[in-house]
């Protein structure tokens, strides 16, 4: 259940598939070259990326030259798969969720006004998370990162 909140897991996913997707051209990307530019343990993400790997998001090459590549166009990845696989539900409480669907504990769904709110907040979640690909991601850093830059020659 994602309760409204990424895990760390989550996270680290994320910030592996920026690198992936900033870097789609080369054939590969090590493991260390993402560690050490998101400030992500070692072992951990090999374990995230063998898990994207089980689940077609990423191809991987072993070897000296070996490392990890998206398996699509950065553009076909989206955050809503990602999150769903690593995360389970987008919903907040499980009895929104379509796909990861329980009953709740309340007297009657039909009328219950939380479920009511939290569906929309579902709705939400979906909407932008579906609408948003890696390459949006990957654009959103590129975007930020100028504006940093922007910033910095201003106050030199």
């Amino acid at each position: 259940m994602l309760a409204m909140k990424l895990s760390l897991r989550g996270e680290y996913t994320l910030r592996a598939l920026v690198v992936l997707g900033l870097n789609y051209q080369r054939p590969v990307v090590r493991i260390q070259t993402i560690s050490e530019q998101q400030n992500i343990p070692k072992r951990f993400l090999e374990q995230i990326l063998n898990d994207l790997k089980s689940a077609g998001v990423l191809e991987s090459k072993r070897g000296v030259a070996g490392g990890y590549r998206l398996a699509l166009p950065p553009d076909k990845v989206t955050l809503a798969q990602v999150i769903r696989h690593v995360e389970g539900a987008l919903a907040p409480v499980s009895c929104v969720s379509e796909r990861f669907y329980e009953k709740c504990s309340c007297p009657d769904e039909a009328t219950c006004g939380i479920r009511s709110v939290m569906k929309e907040v579902r709705e939400a979640i979906v909407k932008i998370l579906e609408n948003f690909t890696v390459a949006d991601l990957c654009q959103r850093v590129r975007s930020l990162e100028e504006v940093q830059i922007k910033r910095l020659d201003f106050s030199i």
